[in-house]
């Protein structure tokens, strides 16, 4: 079993060597990335130097973009250098420079530099950020040399704020960085790099005074020095372990610190992993705690549980990977340092034993066995007085006690399967001989163990040595025995049958364990994906308290705040109310953020346990429960699995709460957007008209005596166009904040289509004044249900839209026909059309298309506001181009009234 085991240890990990096997089978090109605390530390001095060592060597280079930032030694080795010239870009009248990706693609070199990794690309570039470009010649096959300062990635940007009080704006996802085959860090002291600067070798004077200033400071370049070296060991470490588990090596390999604490159930626990934590501080170390799940610890008390997942608890809150495997070897040790061979551990910390010696003299010692068996790994025994002051602190609620009755059944199965046993014995003692009978009575030992577990097992044993005994060793039906021989005998089988019942009843524990292990993994993997197919928060709330109602057999409330006040969102089941005692004990667990009610040590009276949610951002609800039964609520085992399906619901509450933040703010922009359009429209479309009837008014007061009738004919028309024009754009924006508030409601009634075309038409008389009007409507089209004064105002827009975008003296036509169940009415001009891309966007509010000096100016409402009338008639707007000639059409369609309808009107 060790030499199986050791077998085992000595294989290559699985997912190391299918990563390696994807990066040698990968036709992706290899990244390499030059790293530095800050600007001017040399980065692209050093990236150049490589690339001219791989020039000497035959590789193919090309220089993709590199920024000298006037630098003359960085200049001096683009010599030599093949340089792919830029794509110029023009944007709000000037000329940007960006990498020609298409060229580098095309030249196809096996390595290309390309600087400063984090800049953010011109517009109308193909991809927003550079690391998108390298990305992209990456998997065309070709290596990239590239360089980044540390402050740019995207996990140390709040940290960098912190030290430096500069926000970075542009920064690279972790992925990228992690993603690298090859980091090198360019490392300078700060004393050196505010040298550099004040040479004025990475900024012009001015500049370096500022930096020197505000962002060079002594102390920030410590820090950031600090951070570029600890991001990059973590890199290296990280290769360090694949290639460790790849090639079977047992290590550790002592690059850096990872520490492995050993917790168990003693109350000493939670102290060892607060030592343990003060050490991985100092060393600025990695840490991990670990549980076995033995047989043993299948057999704690519920206390003892609930104080072991607690203690995992208490790690995972203090930065520890909290874990628990099952054990699968024969002493605790050996798994242990199994596990710590396997993930390059360097220290295992584990409590000293307060057993007395004849426990570890009959059962062993793990520490001892640790210690003997650790190899280069440092082991660290704590003394238990270091951490008597340290226990797990005192739970908020009681859990209860797991109900045991005893059950006689499986006791009294083990006799009858031993009865039946006997019976087969009996019948082939005479065939085979007294020899083969002890083979029956331990088969009926084992599928007792196998199928009852360890106690029946052993009444098995002893019944079953009793029977052979009794029955089958002379002199028989006796308990006495006279041959020495069978002595021996007798005390061997049952030796081996309690030894045989044993293991059998530890493989069936562990069986049952793993059983229940895997039901409830497969329960929460099934939450899991449940809740994320879910969009909205009330099938969040409702998914959540059905799986927990289902899986812990409990009533439960989810309770969200809203406006302030804790209000009640989900149950299951849905008609469960809260009493004052109750929302009393929620709004206690909510304030606190600790649980309260049923079974804690606040507000005991309640008939729920409230208990809060929480994620990383804090407390986000309350969850309260309660069944039929007396007392707690919950065992340990159930404690723990509704923490876990908490946390499930609290992220998926949080995240569809984030989705919402997201609308709540995509809106409040595009509301600032219709705002600064409308102020737009208010100080150009409003300005107009009054300034012309201001212009002809003043003109006419002060002038009036020199004034021919005609020019103030002309004067006075001015006013009373711009005025119409004005009263136009007023009325535009109150229509379309009645829309916008629902304030509209037509009143619908049966009328001819072409009394209202007619009607529009002699309003829009003055603005069809320089257009030919073509009217051709079917004779034989129906009444309609419409609001005539909308539908008037709806065409109105229509044509005003028409006369304003179709040229001088061409024609408008209105068409209309019957189109089985419905009458579509149509707009077309003789214009230059719509764009394709834009033909829903006209629909849109303050939406203007792209016109020449010629076109009158407008609200962009017209078309907005029609699409509401007519959608409030339930009909429908929309735009399209004509096929035989320029222009544009606008198409309306109305449903025709069923018979029924117009005969109840008539009545």
């Amino acid at each position: 079993m060790a030499d199986q085991r050791r077998d085992l240890e000595k294989r290559p990990s699985p997912d190391a060597l299918l990563e390696a096997a994807r990066r040698e089978s990968d036709q992706t090109g290899r990244l390499k990335i030059f790293v530095g605390a800050a600007p001017g530390v040399g980065k692209t001095y050093e990236m150049l130097l490589s690339a001219h060592a791989r020039l000497k060597a035959g590789v193919d280079v090309v220089v993709g973009v590199v920024e000298t930032h006037g630098r003359a030694e960085t200049e001096a080795l683009l010599r030599g250098l093949e340089v792919i010239p830029r794509k110029r870009l023009e944007y709000k009248d000037q000329i940007l420079e960006e990498m020609d990706i298409d060229a580098v693609i095309a030249r196809r070199p096996r390595l290309a530099l390309v600087d400063e990794l984090a800049h953010t690309n011109a517009p109308g570039s193909r991809h927003p950020k550079r690391y998108l470009d390298v990305e992209e010649l990456l998997s065309h096959g070709i290596d990239v040399y590239t360089a980044v300062n540390i402050q740019h990635i995207e996990s140390l940007n709040d940290v960098v704020a912190q030290i430096t009080h500069v926000r970075v704006r542009e920064t690279v996802p972790d992925k990228v960085f992690d993603r690298a085959d090859a980091i090198e860090l360019i490392d300078l002291t700060p004393d050196d790099l505010i040298q550099r600067l004040k040479e004025g070798k990475v900024y012009v004077p001015r500049q370096a005074e500022r930096a020197l200033e505000h962002y060079f400071s002594p102390g920030n370049l410590t820090a950031l020095r600090e951070l570029a070296l600890r991001r990059t060991a973590e890199r290296v470490d990280e290769q360090l372990l694949t290639h460790m588990q790849a090639n079977a090596i047992a290590g550790p390999w002592a690059a850096g610190e990872r520490i492995l604490v050993c917790l168990s159930e003693d109350p000493r626990s939670a102290g060892l992993v607060r030592y343990t934590k003060r050490l991985a501080d100092r060393l600025h170390a990695p840490w991990t705690a670990i549980s076995l799940e033995t047989r043993r610890s299948l057999q704690l008390t519920d206390e003892e549980r609930d104080r072991l997942a607690d203690t995992l608890r208490l790690a995972e809150a203090l930065g520890a990977e909290a874990l628990t495997i099952p054990s699968v070897g024969r002493r605790i040790a050996d798994d242990l340092i199994g596990f710590a061979h396997a993930n390059n551990v360097t220290q295992i910390i584990i409590g000293k034993s307060t057993r007395s010696w004849w426990f570890e003299l009959t059962r062993g010692s793990v520490v001892h066995d640790l210690v003997r068996r650790a190899g280069n790994i440092s082991v660290n025994v704590i003394a238990g007085e270091e951490l008597a002051a340290d226990p797990v602190p005192k739970k908020t609620v009681r859990t209860a006690e797991r109900p045991e009755p005893f059950n006689p059944r499986p006791y009294l199965m083990a006799l009858v399967i031993v009865a039946i046993g006997l019976a087969a014995a009996t019948l082939i003692q005479p065939l085979f001989g007294i020899e083969n009978v002890d083979l029956v009575f331990l088969t009926a030992v084992v599928v007792v163990a196998v199928r009852y577990g360890l106690w029946p097992s052993l009444l098995a044993s002893v019944v079953a040595s009793l029977c052979y005994n009794f029955f089958f060793l002379p002199p028989i039906y006796t308990f006495t025995i006279t041959d020495p021989t069978n002595i021996a005998a007798f005390f061997f089988f049952m030796l081996i049958a309690v030894l045989v019942s044993n293991v059998a009843a530890r493989v069936r524990t562990r069986a049952d364990s793993a059983i229940g292990r895997v039901r409830t993994t497969e329960s929460l993997y099934a939450f899991s994906r449940k809740l994320a197919g879910t969009a909205t928060l009330d099938d969040v709330l409702w998914a959540s308290a059905y799986q927990i109602a289902l899986m812990l057999r409990v009533r439960v409330v989810l309770l969200l705040p809203e406006e302030g006040v804790l209000t009640v969102k989900a149950g299951y089941p849905p008609e469960d109310q809260l009493d004052k005692a109750d929302l009393a004990a929620a709004n206690w667990a909510w304030s606190n953020d600790r649980s309260a009610g049923r079974g804690s040590d606040t507000l005991p009276g309640a008939k729920r346990l409230f208990l809060p949610m929480r994620t990383g951002r804090g407390p986000i609800g309350v969850i309260g429960i309660d069944n039929d039964r007396t007392g707690p609520l919950l065992t340990p085992d159930q404690r723990r699995l509704l923490d876990a399906l908490m946390d499930q619901g609290a992220l998926a509450i949080e995240r569809v709460l984030l989705v919402e933040d997201m609308d709540r703010v995509k809106r409040t922009v595009e509301s600032d957007r219709l705002r600064s359009a409308l102020l737009t429209s208010i100080s150009h479309d409003l300005k107009t008209p009054l300034a012309s009837v201001l212009g002809a008014a003043s003109t006419m007061r002060d002038l009036a005596s020199g004034l021919s009738d005609s020019e103030k004919r002309d004067l006075i028309a001015t006013v009373i166009d711009e005025s119409e024009r004005l009263n136009r754009f007023i009325a535009n924006l109150l229509d379309m904040t009645k829309l916008e508030s629902g304030a509209i409601v037509p009143n619908t009634a049966r009328h001819d289509i072409g009394e209202i075309v007619g009607s529009a038409l002699r309003r829009a008389s003055k603005i069809l004044v320089r257009h030919r009007v073509s009217l051709e409507l079917a004779a034989d089209l129906p009444m309609l249900e419409l609001d005539a004064v909308l539908f008037e105002q709806a065409l109105f827009n229509l044509l005003d839209n028409a006369a304003k975008y179709a040229p001088a003296d061409t024609t408008i036509s209105i068409r209309g026909s019957r189109d089985r169940e419905q009458v579509t009415l149509q707009i077309l001009d003789e214009g230059e059309g719509i764009p394709p891309t834009e033909l829903e966007s006209v629909f849109d509010k303050f939406y203007r298309a792209q016109k020449g000096d010629h076109v009158r100016p407008g609200t962009g409402l017209g078309l907005a506001i029609s699409r509401g009338f007519v959608e409030a008639m339930h009909g429908t707007i929309s735009a399209t181009n004509r096929a035989d000639r320029t222009g544009a059409v606008l198409t309306i369609r109305l449903p025709i009234p069923a018979v029924s309808d117009a005969l109840d009107t008539a009545a």
